[in-house]
């Protein structure tokens, strides 16, 4: 799996990770959802996301956006 779709897959899970935990847990757990949400935004305009750096530390192979 490239780089790429590693990062989606992981905010993926944290979103949905995040409504569960809003659901079961606490409403407070809205904001991971936030905070995901805004990673992924800044990542598309700037292209630095600080998730694709610990993938390629951990050895994932390079994608086109990271």
């Amino acid at each position: 799996m490239s780089l790429d779709r590693s990062v989606l897959v992981f905010a993926g899970i944290m979103v949905l990770l995040s409504v569960i935990l809003t659901a079961f847990v606490s409403p407070l757990f809205v904001w991971l959802t936030v905070f995901v949400g805004l990673n992924l935004l800044q990542s598309a305009f700037t292209g630095f996301c600080p998730v694709a750096i610990v993938f390629r530390k951990l050895g994932v192979k390079p994608g086109c956006a990271f």
